[in-house]
């Protein structure tokens, strides 16, 4: 949402002042967010669950040669805004970085944080939930509880059979590749059309039954037919992993994820209301620096950790390895063909959020970059960044 505010300021618009009457989760996002929208740090205004982690502890060691060389290094930005940019300009500065780690060969090479930020402070990360809810989507197809990605949603949510023919030939496949032909939008504009579609994320991000939402979706087209990245879309497939399992996304987290990766922190996961329990699974993880690098080792790793199978190896080769069909965006996850770059020498495969918060992978390079930040101004896009860094001579 604060893109669509950050526009807005640009020609003196408020827009809870335009709107602020018309929705009551406009009103309520105004209350726990303000006029600029969610931050890494609304956790601690909204409802959620908790993702405990367990007694045993994985810690990445510091390695004793420090990547310092990297802070020398200068790339070129892509589009109108071409230049010469260095590395600590691209993260600090304008973008507002609040922390980047890099890990190589299971070693901490290179850290930097600003603001008072930490490895092990509790950061919203937005979209890069859509690629954590992907992981759990292939372990729940490993534990049998979804029997096939090719199944229809109403094989796992038979109330939608009545609503609309389309929810028979959506797949989780869809889902998981954002082809769900759904009538849903993250874009934001100020014509009344772009109004409607502003209620209606803010209503996912705010409501309070997020299923009565789903319940009165549209299809603008047939699902299968397009790639089209919305946040709803990942919301759906949240449901079907709960409803599959029969568990909270918080609890089969703890059990699947966050205990056996050994995780340093409990993590945190936004839900619709205590009474209906959603998790927000489009947008609303929340976790540590060092628990996402993590996640990063486990796909690096082609889903094993430590000598125990987490998901298929399968899962991560659909999520991860190259491929420039449906616009480079597979399971959840990308790979830089879907910003046109072409394919370099070592490509990796990067999880992504709002104000450009990156989980990035360069497995031939044993690489793992994590960056956080409150927004992202500059005309840098970090994953694009770490696969020039990764494809250095010095890695």
């Amino acid at each position: 949402m604060n893109r669509f505010i950050r526009s807005t300021k640009a020609i003196g618009i408020s827009v809870f002042s335009c709107v602020v009457l018309t929705s009551c989760s406009l009103i309520r996002g105004y209350r726990a967010d303000g006029k600029d929208g969610p931050d890494i740090f609304s956790y601690e205004r909204h409802v959620h669950d908790t993702i405990a982690n367990g007694t045993q502890v994985f810690r990445f060691p510091v390695a004793k040669q420090q990547a310092n060389w990297i802070d020398t290094l200068h790339f070129y930005t892509q589009g109108k805004y071409c230049k010469n940019i260095t590395f600590p300009e691209a993260l600090n500065g304008k973008s507002e970085t609040q922390g980047v780690m890099i890990i190589q060969n299971d070693s901490i090479v290179y850290e930097r944080y600003w603001g008072g930020f930490t490895s092990d402070r509790l950061a919203t990360v937005f979209s890069v939930s859509k690629s954590i809810t992907s992981l759990m989507c292939g372990i729940a197809v490993d534990d049998g509880y979804i029997r096939s990605i090719d199944d229809d949603v109403t094989q796992y949510l038979p109330e939608l059979k009545k609503k609309n023919p389309m929810w028979q030939k959506l797949t989780i496949r869809h889902l998981l590749n954002m082809q769900s032909g759904l009538d849903f939008d993250d874009t934001y504009s100020l014509n009344l059309k772009g109004l409607k579609r502003l209620i209606a994320m803010a209503k996912l991000n705010y409501g309070h039954n997020t299923m009565k939402q789903i319940r009165g979706l549209k299809f603008r087209n047939e699902p299968g037919t397009e790639h089209r990245y919305e946040s709803m879309t990942s919301q759906i497939l949240g449901v079907v992993i709960e409803r599959a399992s029969g568990k909270p996304l918080a609890d089969y987290l703890s059990e699947k994820v966050w205990k056996p990766l050994q995780m340093e922190s409990h993590a945190l996961v936004d839900i619709d209301s205590r009474k209906h329990r959603v998790a927000h699974t489009f947008g609303g993880i929340t976790l540590t620096m060092k628990d996402l690098a993590k996640i990063g080792r486990l796909y690096l790793n082609r889903g094993m950790w430590k000598g125990r199978r987490i998901v298929s190896e399968e899962w991560i080769r659909q999520s991860a390895d190259y491929d420039t069909s449906n616009d480079g965006y597979h399971f959840n996850w990308y790979n830089l063909s879907s910003v046109g770059s072409t394919k370099p020498q070592h490509p990796g495969f990067y999880a992504f959020g709002i104000c450009a918060q990156t989980l990035y992978v360069n497995p031939d390079k044993h690489l793992i970059m994590v960056r956080i930040g409150v927004d992202n101004y500059n005309p840098v896009f970090i994953p694009e960044v770490f696969e020039q860094l990764s494809n250095c001579s010095k890695f």
